[in-house]
């Protein structure tokens, strides 16, 4: 039973999230959380909670084996991007780009299913 997550416009760029989500795919739910306790990166404690919250939604809503989780897919895409100037010298101004980003994540037991005849 595949069980999903989701976290729409968090305060983070798309290219630093993927470079946790790439770290943590395909594992099972208790290493990947282990992983995240300890990495040092923003993402880490943002991907931390949305998992969590997966894990909390397999449980509860499909009553999944919570030893038995792994994460199947893990998806951070592009958000909307806050544009905002600073000032500069001369009557001049800079650019200041604010991106924000989509996680998904789905876990699943991975049941393993009988052949048929």
């Amino acid at each position: 039973m595949d069980t999903q997550a989701k976290l729409w416009g968090v305060r983070l760029s798309a290219q630093k999230g993927r470079l946790v989500a790439d770290q943590v795919r395909g594992l099972p739910v208790e290493r990947a959380i282990n992983l995240l306790n300890f990495s040092p990166k923003k993402a880490a404690k943002i991907i931390k909670k949305v998992l969590e919250s997966a894990i909390a939604n397999a449980e509860h809503n499909a009553g999944a084996d919570v030893d038995e989780l792994k994460v199947k897919t893990i998806l951070v895409e592009h958000g909307g991007v806050l544009k905002r100037f600073h000032a500069r010298a001369k009557g001049r101004g800079n650019r200041i780009s604010k991106p924000s980003c989509h996680v998904f994540v789905t876990v699943s037991d991975d049941a393993p299913k009988k052949a048929t005849k």
